[in-house]
């Protein structure tokens, strides 16, 4: 399967079991996948799940690749890396699948990359952007690195809002620091900009008045918050109640339709670095959006799209290798 997966490079525990597809039987190819079902993250991982059933359907449809139907085996990881790293081990040694898609966050994703390069089954990650992901040769991603991301919200921030004084509260974990370590490294290249502010809150923080009072106090142009939707939404919300007004910038963590949910009216004017266009006019794009706003009524995001990808990007690999096994 590596060599599957090397043409992808070039072109490119609670378990809740989700079962997808024809009937399991033994002509078919067998790709696992983690996400957060349950949990926090539970939002996220439906988007996740759902895009790449969408992506399952279309391509068994068509027929299927190699002559054979594809089984998705889904299980709920809840974020949680010592769940991940269970359920790794029982797709590899129970489900046999020939490829993964990660469709859950970083510290998950990080934890089970190493299991499957040791496998030698591919990985291609979906939107985790922590770069120690991608260290193996059979681990690929889809997406942007956190640092790559960073450093395009410091251009928003730098170059198209003119900003002269930055603050930046932002998530503690694997997202959040690489998403900081590109700002920042932008950042360098432009002195005449500087970071009045810099807080970091816990993965479970929900209130953020503490920080935001804390921010203000200084004036900044540009507040660069980074976090997911939960956390974004949240921070845009009590900032309005606190009667703060300032340009919000956030990244790829925020691509969520529950972030307006939450956020309301204080999203009026937020400002998001993400992967996914919805303006981009090439045909497979449009048909995913449009096949997504269909089927849930609801609008896709970064994280669906890219699992959707990721997804595809094994298909397509496998289609042109016209094999799942082999030497490198």
């Amino acid at each position: 399967m590596k060599k599957v997966l090397k043409i992808v490079a070039m072109v490119s525990c609670l378990a809740l079991i989700c079962f997808c597809g024809t009937a399991m039987a033994a002509s078919t190819i067998k790709i696992g996948m983690l996400a957060p079902l349950t949990g926090f993250a539970a939002a996220d991982g439906f988007s996740s799940y759902e895009s790449v059933k969408l992506a399952l359907d279309k391509v068994n449809a068509e027929g299927g690749v190699l002559g054979k139907k594809i089984e998705l085996i889904c299980y709920d990881d809840a974020a949680d890396p010592k769940q991940s790293v269970l359920l790794a081990h029982k797709l590899i040694q129970q489900d046999k699948i020939v490829a993964f898609v990660a469709g859950s966050y970083s510290l998950p994703t990080r934890a089970v990359s190493t299991i499957f390069n040791d496998a030698e089954i591919p990985l291609v990650s979906s939107y985790a952007l922590h770069p120690d992901i991608t260290e193996g040769d059979f681990t690929f991603r889809n997406g942007f690195l956190g640092t790559v991301e960073g450093k395009g919200a410091a251009y928003v921030a730098v170059k198209l809002l003119k900003a002269k004084k930055v603050a930046l509260i932002v998530s503690d974990n694997d997202f959040g620091t690489t998403l900081t370590l590109g700002f920042e490294q932008y950042l360098k290249e432009h002195p005449e900009v500087k970071i009045v502010s810099h807080q970091k809150y816990p993965m479970s923080e929900k209130d953020f008045k503490p920080y935001l009072s804390k921010m203000n106090a200084f004036k900044p142009d540009v507040l660069f918050c980074s976090g997911y939707y939960f956390q974004v939404g949240p921070a845009m919300k009590q900032a309005q109640d606190m009667g703060i007004k300032v340009q919000f910038v956030g990244e790829e963590g925020a691509d969520s339709p529950k972030t307006i949910e939450i956020a309301g009216k204080a999203a009026e004017g937020f400002i998001m670095v993400t992967n996914l266009n919805r303006d981009d006019k090439r045909a497979f794009v449009q048909e995913f959006l449009t096949s997504y706003r269909k089927v849930h009524k609801i609008e896709p995001d970064m994280v669906g799209a890219s699992s959707y990808d990721a997804f595809m990007l094994i298909i397509n690999a496998i289609k042109q290798a016209k094999t799942t096994d082999g030497p490198a």
